[in-house]
């Protein structure tokens, strides 16, 4: 049966509920692309990035000049909002964060390039990769700093064009705050596998940013 037509004005969204002029079921999409119908993923990220982009306005709104948006918190309270915690289980949750990944990685893109524009070069948009914390991987410093979001974005580039497996899994990591076996199921590979990849991915990414 076809899916009805999705909207992307998630303003007024309950969680596992579909819109209320007949858009998508968000949890329904997720279980739809866990099946293997590739077309629910085009339906879902619009839905998914509007909701974070509102967020992220939400909260740049909230706090001063020179801010920093933490993402993880952003794609968490949108899984809170938009899934139906009845119906999803572990691959539907890994599957949105995956898609989050993706949305948050680019909303923060944009918005730190039209900051720069504004500033005239000034004033770097940062990202607190408050999702990979010391308590839960201990390669993973405790005194992470914030870095800059065009410097981040454009070494995962770069990355992607050596590794795109491993510039997927520091996307995971940092923008949707997946945890090492979140990040597996999400990737389809052991823990063990996303461990070992994670090491050096993060080695790689730790000399590109501190050049």
């Amino acid at each position: 049966m076809p899916r009805p037509p999705v909207k992307t004005d998630v303003q007024a969204i309950a969680p596992g509920r579909a819109f209320a002029d007949g858009g998508a079921d968000i949890t329904g999409l997720l279980l739809a692309w866990q099946a293997g119908d590739d077309g629910a993923l085009n339906d879902l990220l619009p839905i998914v990035y509007g909701e974070l982009r509102r967020q992220a306005r939400r909260e740049l709104r909230r706090e001063a000049v020179g801010h920093t948006l933490q993402p993880t918190a952003l794609v968490h309270e949108a899984y809170l909002r938009l899934i139906d915690q009845r119906r999803a289980h572990w691959e539907s949750r890994t599957q949105f964060f995956a898609v989050a990944a993706k949305a948050m990685r680019r909303i923060l893109v944009d918005h730190a390039r039209a900051r720069r524009r504004a500033k005239r070069g000034g004033g770097a948009t940062q990202v607190t990769l408050t999702g990979v914390s010391a308590g839960e991987d201990p390669m993973v410093d405790s005194d992470a700093m914030p870095i800059d979001t065009l410097d981040l974005d454009e070494a995962l580039t770069r990355f992607a064009a050596l590794d795109p497996e491993k510039a997927r899994l520091v996307e995971l990591r940092y923008f949707a705050g997946l945890s090492i076996p979140e990040a597996a199921a999400a990737l389809g590979v052991s823990p063990a596998t996303v461990g070992r990849e994670w090491a050096v991915a993060r080695a790689w990414l730790r000399r590109e940013l501190s050049r």
